[in-house]
């Protein structure tokens, strides 16, 4: 039953009352947002903690490749199951000069050719892997964003119909009927956006941060195929010089 408008007071729109005098549709609205809202805030707060993470380790690891330091002792201080993109990298490129330079006979054109492909491949591979991992819980935050404000919206829509409906039960269209009712749609909107706008923002930011890491992935695999190009070079000019 609609209050009447003697027993309506200013608590009587509460956040709280507004939620318990508002009927099961609204309030099954109001509590899949809620939730949809937390589900997003701890994907963000996830996210902003990897990411973080993920940014520091690199810039120690390129600081230590860029200091000169030889890269087969850089990558056996990472260990040999090694967590972070970079490291993983490094070793997955000197495995592969590693096996191509133990040949008793030495590497023809071909030979180089195919090695350098199969770094390249395996480098790739390993970038595909963490742009991946990188980018987990983005789609949530997306489907969060985008569909939150459509289910704000059926919850509004639905306040509106009671409240007509509350108009045409009593035949009286004062404004103390059909507050209550106004109050939950509007209540259901409001929830929507709360929940929608740090999603759309967290999932354009955590997206642009994704594609710049995935980018300094690749920046650090073109330099660790123009080191093993250059090494390469070097032992054929080694071998082309004839012997005294």
């Amino acid at each position: 039953m609609t209050p009447d408008a003697n027993v309506l007071t200013p608590e009587s729109f509460g956040l709280v009352a507004i939620f318990l005098s508002a009927d099961w549709v609204v309030k099954a609205v109001m509590v899949g947002l809620a939730l949809a809202s937390l589900w997003s805030w701890a994907i963000i707060v996830d996210k902003s903690f990897r990411l973080s993470s993920l940014n520091r380790r690199a810039d120690r690891f390129e600081d230590a490749v860029a200091s000169g330091r030889s890269l087969e002792d850089i990558a056996a201080e990472a260990g040999e199951r090694p967590r972070h993109a970079l490291p993983r990298m490094l070793q997955t490129a000197l495995r592969e000069w590693r096996e191509a330079k133990g040949g008793r006979n030495g590497m023809t054109e071909t030979q180089t050719a195919l090695l350098i492909q199969r770094i390249d491949r395996g480098l790739d591979s390993v970038i595909a892997r963490e742009t991946r991992r990188v980018e987990e819980g983005l789609g949530s935050l997306a489907i969060v964003a985008t569909a939150s404000p459509f289910v704000g919206l059926f919850g509004t829509v639905w306040g509106i119909m009671t409240a007509f409906q509350a108009i045409a039960i009593q035949r009286n269209t004062n404004l103390a009927v059909v507050a209550p009712s106004i109050a939950h749609a509007l209540f259901a909107t409001a929830i929507g956006l709360i929940a929608a706008i740090p999603a759309y923002i967290a999932y354009n930011k955590f997206s642009t941060d994704a594609g710049k890491f995935t980018g300094r992935l690749e920046a650090f695999a073109d330099e660790l195929a123009a080191a093993v190009t250059r090494r390469l070079g070097d032992r054929l000019a080694e071998k082309s010089i004839p012997e005294n």
